[in-house]
């Protein structure tokens, strides 16, 4: 019996995922078009770009000129650039991700939106809402500004809300309009960031217990929403002495914003994996080799292969990864969802499985969480 005074403490409801949807702007181009887009023959940017492992990305360009040169955008374009393309491919991967849930709209309580490629005030999710008549009272969040690794930021701050709002629906949608963050130069400094990024969004929609007038047994498991992994835990790990190292700042010679990597963060972040993994498995009696499903975030070639060696990942971990980082880049913070979607329509999961999220971004933070199926 609690005592006099306290409340009984309610067991912790591990939020599902029940529905997940990705959307990307409507042109891809190879590395080849892009370099003839920009007329790039520096050999070595060119090497970059055709040495990434990415095949095509969705980009939306700047216009052309009379002699058919792309013209630069100044920074209020590219902010207009980003709302529209963040909306629109927002608005068709939130669809997307609530068809897969067996939801719709109306059943929406929690939007959270993520973005980096751009600010908005007011932000996404309520430009969203009114774009998509959302109930009114649906309660929002806004995560801007964190990168690449932001994702599983909000992934766990919404499965927080979702634990404590059983039976109601929450979406994480993060959409990222990388044309609205594509410096136009050929200096060694943009090359890495300009071969790389893609315009993609993905929304992962979360329920803790039974949803709220929840359908049928025979209905509900029509629309696989009861299929996806419970949040079982969540572990982040910051490196301060690398907080440069990864940063989307003013770049006074273009009039812009431009984003920078340094070259050896790749490295860095590999060296730093195993220590997140270890603490997001300390005390659940699991190891490494108890982890079916790896889902890594599709920073870049050389950000793949460190993370997997030093986690002793084979290329079958990681083919969602790679084959994500060859069709569409890096699309920054909705990347691990993407991955998620083609494990989901793999159809290899097992009940009971158990997999591993990890996310890495500026700070230099990586970001993992453990699921099971």
């Amino acid at each position: 019996m609690p005592q006099p005074g306290l409340t009984a403490k309610r067991e912790f409801l591990h939020p599902r995922i029940v529905g997940v949807g990705t959307a990307v702007s409507p042109t891809s181009y190879s590395q080849q078009e892009v370099l003839d887009a920009f007329a790039i023959t520096d050999p070595r940017v060119r090497s970059v770009f055709l040495n990434s492992a990415i095949e095509r990305r969705h980009l939306t360009l700047p216009a052309v000129d009379a002699t058919g040169a792309r013209v630069a955008e100044p920074q209020g374009d590219l902010l207009a650039k980003h709302k529209q393309l963040a909306i629109e491919m927002g608005a068709d991967a939130l669809r997307a991700c609530l068809k897969r849930a067996g939801a719709d709209l109306a059943d929406l309580r929690h939007l959270c939106c993520v973005t980096s490629t751009g600010f908005l005030t007011p932000g996404l999710s309520a430009l969203l809402i009114r774009e998509l008549g959302i109930d009114r009272h649906c309660s929002r969040s806004d995560i801007v500004g964190m990168g690449c690794n932001a994702g599983l930021n909000a992934l766990g701050v919404v499965s927080g809300w979702s634990a404590a709002h059983p039976g109601e629906l929450a979406v994480v949608l993060c959409t990222e309009a990388c044309s609205a963050a594509y410096a136009m130069d050929s200096t060694m400094r943009t090359a890495v960031v300009n071969s790389l990024f893609g315009d993609g969004a993905g929304a992962v929609a979360l329920l803790a217990g039974e949803r709220t007038g929840e359908r049928t047994g025979e209905q509900a498991g029509a629309s696989g929403a009861e299929e996806g992994p419970r949040l079982l835990k969540f572990a982040s790990c910051i490196i301060p002495e690398a907080i440069g190292a990864m940063r989307y700042d003013w770049d006074r010679d273009l009039a812009r914003f431009s984003f920078f990597l340094d070259p050896q963060i790749p490295y860095v972040v590999g060296a730093h994996a195993e220590i997140v993994v270890d603490r997001l498995l300390a005390g659940t009696g699991l190891r490494r080799s108890d982890i079916s499903h790896w889902l890594v975030h599709s920073g870049g070639k050389k950000v793949i292969d460190a993370v997997g060696v030093n986690l002793g990942l084979t290329r079958y971990d990681v083919r969602h990864t790679t084959s994500v980082l060859r069709d569409y880049g890096n699309v920054s913070s909705g990347s691990f969802l993407f991955s998620y979607e083609r494990l989901l329509e793999e159809g290899v999961t097992k009940p009971g499985e158990f997999g591993v999220l990890m996310t890495m971004g500026p700070g230099s933070t990586l970001e993992t969480a453990l699921v099971q199926w």
